[in-house]
């Protein structure tokens, strides 16, 4: 077998093995030993995966992935999201459809400290849905707004998807961070504009027929600046430190996971055992995204022997397709891919083949990784896999709430997100202006 075919089958075989149930990590490395062995030889596919291993490790900036991960933990199990939700619901309470317009920013705003979007599904899920339907929304619908703006979690910075690519594609972290901004921003004003539309044209999608009948408590102005400090002072030292100039990413990291720590000691959130908890949390989530970035440089090297994207290259650039075709292609795959396998696992596969054809194209790969984040977490929402609606069903453990209940509210959502991803490919500069100043 030629080279070509031999990384057209490894592509063919990972996908087998991932849909049998093999873990991603344990078949991209499989896949691309055997497929280096079989271009050239067992001692170079050994070499070549040690020296993977030490390449892609052992750089300093990986040091930024367990920081982010610890502060969205903290930040998580201190509290400051239903002060985030309280916040927003206090400024929003007499905005037609407040409730929902507040749980978006609120989450947002969390989201600008945690990074996951896991994070934010489940503390809104638990915060912002009992006071919706307390306040005449229906429970569907509040929940699909617990879903949709939960996904804002991987696209406003810090964002842990971010991370992951731009270290496939050897970009910048910040410039990744700062190209996430824009976007982030006209997604959660899409879901404001959705949720303020069906108000007012589907009220029977959004409300139930008694109507808001509850009272609001009152929070006072001290309280609301009370509750703000947290989440503000967090948001000034990491996004502040990092676009200031004052921290690289990695040591704003490390600056967010201590104030989270001290906001946590403050609070008295670290009970018996919760710290060592939130410890080997965090490194157990570091693991599987290092192995899992090992395994996706490992896959990307077998690739480029094998010339497959050259090849692809080739194919989509000078053939009838060109580039944009080539870039309608590879989201869609993508979008059609989130039914099934996870975020980062979508990106691990993609990208080693995109990623070549796409800097072919003379695409911008900030605004190509954008255009990707938007595409996987549109994966988040959509059934059968939709892991924030699956985690807000967990989190509510609600036996009148189905699954399917949540991904009908969630639609709206699903539908704004692709609004956004085509403002995004027709107006590139909504992801790329601040990164040029």
């Amino acid at each position: 077998m030629s080279p070509v075919e031999i990384g057209t089958y490894g592509i063919i075989a990972l996908i087998l093995l991932i849909y049998i149930g093999m873990p991603i990590g344990v078949g991209m490395l499989l896949v691309s030993f055997t497929g280096v062995a079989m271009i050239r030889s067992e001692g170079v596919a050994t070499r070549m995966i040690g020296a993977v291993a030490n390449d892609s490790l052992r750089e300093y900036l990986f040091a930024v992935v367990p920081l982010f991960v610890l502060m969205g933990l903290l930040v998580t199990v201190s509290g400051v999201g239903k002060d985030t939700f309280d916040v927003f619901e206090r400024l929003l309470k007499r905005v037609t459809a407040g409730l929902g317009i507040a749980t978006v920013f609120a989450n947002a705003v969390f989201a600008s400290i945690t990074g996951i979007s896991i994070a934010s599904a489940t503390v809104f899920s638990r915060v912002a849905v009992p006071e919706m339907t307390r306040h005449g929304y229906r429970k569907q619908f509040a929940a699909g707004v617990v879903a949709g703006s939960s996904v804002l979690g991987m696209m406003i910075p810090p964002s842990l998807l971010m991370i992951v690519y731009a270290v496939l594609a050897e970009e910048s972290v910040g410039r990744m961070f700062l190209a996430g901004i824009g976007p982030g921003l006209v997604l959660a004003l899409m879901f404001s504009a959705t949720i303020i539309l069906l108000a007012r044209t589907r009220r029977g999608f959004v409300f139930d027929e008694a109507g808001d009948t509850a009272t609001y408590e009152h929070i006072s102005l001290g309280a609301v600046l009370h509750k703000s400090i947290p989440i503000l002072s967090l948001m000034t030292l990491v996004l502040g430190g990092l676009y200031g100039g004052f921290f690289n990413p990695t040591e704003a990291g490390a600056a967010g996971a201590f104030g989270a720590l001290v906001i946590a000691l403050l609070r008295k959130s670290l009970g018996s055992g919760v710290l060592w908890r939130l410890l080997v949390e965090t490194g157990q989530i570091t693991v599987s995204v290092l192995i899992l970035i090992m395994a996706a440089t490992f896959f990307s090297r077998m690739l480029a022997l094998s010339g497959v994207p050259r090849e692809l290259a080739e194919f989509f650039l000078s053939g009838p397709v060109g580039p944009m075709g080539f870039l309608v292609l590879y989201l869609l795959i993508i979008i059609a891919l989130g039914c099934l396998i996870d975020s980062i696992s979508i990106m691990l596969i993609m990208l080693p083949i995109a990623l070549p054809v796409a800097e072919a194209a003379g695409f911008d790969l900030i605004w190509f990784g954008v255009l990707t984040v938007v595409s996987v977490e549109i994966g988040l929402l959509t059934p059968p896999f939709g892991l924030s609606v699956y985690t807000i069903k967990s989190a509510m453990d609600d036996p009148d709430l189905r699954v399917g209940d949540i991904f009908v509210g969630a639609l709206p959502f699903v539908v704004a997100m692709l609004v956004t991803l085509a403002l995004i490919i027709a107006v590139p500069s909504i992801a790329t202006w601040l990164p040029r100043l």
